[in-house]
């Protein structure tokens, strides 16, 4: 039977950003292949994100990096209909958790907007990263930027961003194509792989906290028993 998850993504009207590709007999080609072939084994995600012998570690998160983003903005496309400027007005985490979108251009200052506007931006933003050579070489023997870490932990907190608006404010639309699993796995290898390297602040993992640290075993898991007690306000 056709995956219903997959059914929606492809039959959607709008067009998906095309993925960032690794180039075949590169280093990053045979890193992405050997991180896929894991998971597709079935080996334990917190075995799975763990750094390979003799790998160099920016090499492995420039991998993961552009993989997170290809599978977060699909997840995210399965559900953008529903995710309209009369339906998520501010961009949030139910109410103890709003996101503002900051940047070098228009938004110096950080800007309460639409989860819809601020989905765009940020895939936008990200996007400009991956591609961006300076930042993420694709040619062998060229070095990472000084501050390559740096950039990666703005990009993964900003889509651990997606992952929470998804699950506490879009988790029926997941739920009703039946992909449950599907998008928890995702969180949990995005959940293990930013914690093994330390690239998201633990404060900024709240909202989804509880799950990793009591269920984690679990991949069937209800978001809304998961939102985390404390109050907090997210920065940008």
């Amino acid at each position: 039977m056709s995956n219903p998850f997959l059914k929606q993504v492809f039959n959607k009207d709008k067009t998906f950003r095309p993925k960032r590709k690794f180039e075949p007999g590169t280093q990053r080609f045979e890193l992405h292949k050997k991180a896929q072939a894991s998971l597709n084994a079935g080996l334990d995600l917190k075995l799975a994100v763990q750094l390979p012998a003799g790998e160099e570690l920016n090499d492995w998160v420039a991998v993961h990096v552009v993989d997170f983003f290809n599978r977060v903005n699909l997840i995210y496309g399965t559900i953008s209909d529903g995710c309209t400027e009369r339906s998520c007005p501010v961009m949030s985490g139910g109410p103890k958790y709003e996101y503002r979108w900051q940047d070098e251009h228009r938004f110096r200052r950080p800007t309460a907007l639409s989860a819809p506007r601020y989905m765009d931006l940020l895939m936008d933003w990200i996007e400009v990263q991956i591609n961006n050579e300076d930042v993420f070489p694709t040619n062998v023997g060229t070095p990472f930027p000084k501050n390559f870490l740096q950039v990666v932990k703005k990009i993964l907190s900003r889509l651990f961003r997606v992952f929470v608006h998804v699950y506490i404010h879009h988790f029926d639309r997941i739920a009703q194509l039946g992909s449950e699993a599907h998008v928890n796995t995702c969180y949990k290898h995005f959940y293990y792989f930013v914690t093994e390297f330390g690239l998201i602040d633990t404060k900024e993992l709240e909202p989804l906290a509880l799950p990793m640290s009591k269920h984690v075993s679990s991949v069937k898991v209800t978001v809304r028993i998961f939102v985390h007690p404390l109050a907090g306000s997210a920065e940008q």
